[in-house]
């Protein structure tokens, strides 16, 4: 029994980088004095905090292959675009030089056919009396009258060569411009596809630094937002504690955003949403265009601002995340990211987007209390919410 405490415990100095110190209070090395109960119950606690860490870093383990899963098939589908890309620029190599010989024909062609319609004009002053006369026989006359014909058949065959040379050069090179133009919107594809496989590489980057490869991190930060969600949810469902202040108008200070980490929050920021009969809406679709918006996660922006209303914060915005499946909605129940987040750290004043009812909240989340301003606007059945904030 003792040989096996002392194999459990340096187990678990292996594994002290995935998980807390706590594991020395759970799984202690002295035993002396200890009845075998005590061993017994050392031992089930050892092996319970063994168990337990192979599952957080096979968790871990999960979804760092899940994203590294993604990165190769964006890495995959940027190969096969190159190869598509390298097929048709030797296609356009071949009908370059194709071209170049048809070009060269239809001008040797043009020379011989120009060379003929002078003989041909020539010819054509030439009147079957003066032929007749100029014959010395009938034969003499049959023969020349044949050499005639045939110049004239030779000359159409010319002609018909260098029509049909025309049409080929034409049609290859339409071909040409047209693959030219396919491989512009390979580029443009392949460009795209880069910009996923970066996202996905900053995903997986940013799982490892934020988590540190610890396991218990990994696990924390994902109870955070997914209580953070599970508040929202709440709020949207009426379950919030409310009570009305007062009507505001467009542009009205309403609220500070909390500076540091609040409740369900792993740093400052505004989360805003817009809800209709009690449907999440993209801010994106009521939200003005705004100049100089910052953009933390590239996957998640720029989008399209086509709304009229105003911003909630003022001044130049970065926005940290952006609404529906973002570069880190994995986390949440779902995927889905349902508001915008965004900063300014030089103002944090909370502005009213429109005119309305406005409501101070609170809730429940991750063991702290997450505080919220709501508006009601009446006038289109919309609500916005405006979370981590401090009342004023």
């Amino acid at each position: 029994m003792k040989a096996f405490l002392v194999i459990a415990f340096i187990s678990i100095t292996v594994y002290l980088s995935f998980t807390w110190s706590v594991v020395a209070y759970d799984c202690i090395d002295t035993h002396q004095g200890m009845s075998v109960e005590e061993y017994q119950g050392i031992e089930r606690a050892c092996q319970d905090i063994l168990n337990s860490t192979k599952n957080q870093i096979s968790t871990l383990k999960q979804a760092i292959a899940s994203v590294n899963a993604k990165i190769n098939l964006a890495q995959a589908q940027i190969n096969q675009t190159i190869s598509q890309i390298s097929s048709l620029e030797k296609d356009i190599t071949v009908l370059s030089g194709v071209l170049d010989t048809v070009k060269q024909s239809m001008s040797e062609l043009t020379k011989i056919y120009l060379a003929r319609v002078k003989e041909s004009y020539r010819r054509s002053r030439v009147t079957s009396i003066d032929l007749i006369f100029s014959s010395g026989s009938m034969g003499d006359y049959l023969t020349k009258f044949k050499y005639l014909n045939s110049l004239k058949a030779k000359d159409q065959l010319i002609l018909t060569e260098l029509e049909n040379s025309r049409k080929d050069y034409d049609l290859r090179k339409q071909t040409k411009v047209t693959k030219q133009q396919e491989i512009e919107k390979l580029k443009a594809k392949m460009e795209a596809q880069k910009k996923t496989l970066s996202s996905q590489q900053q995903e997986k980057q940013s799982l490892l630094v934020m988590t540190q490869n610890d396991e218990k991190k990994y696990q924390s930060l994902l109870a955070k937002v997914r209580a953070e969600l599970e508040a929202i949810e709440s709020i949207i469902a009426g379950k919030g504690s409310e009570s009305l202040v007062r009507d505001v108008s467009a542009n009205e200070k309403i609220a500070n955003v909390i500076s540091g980490s609040s409740a369900c929050s792993t740093g400052g920021h505004l989360h805003f949403e817009v809800v209709k009969d009690g449907s999440h809406q993209s801010p994106a679709g009521f939200l003005k265009p705004k100049d100089n918006l910052l953009w933390d996660n590239s996957p998640d922006g720029p989008i399209s601002l086509t709304g009229s209303w105003e911003w909630p914060l003022d001044d130049q915005i970065r926005i940290t995340q952006g609404y529906g499946h973002t570069a880190f909605s994995r986390r949440y129940v779902g995927d889905v990211h349902t508001g915008i987040d965004m900063v300014n750290t030089s103002n944090y004043s909370v502005k009213a987007v429109r005119k309305g009812q406005l409501y101070r909240g609170s809730i429940p989340c991750g063991g702290g209390t997450l505080k919220y301003v709501h508006v009601k606007h009446a006038d289109d059945s919309n609500d916005t919410f405006y979370l981590h904030v401090n009342y004023f």
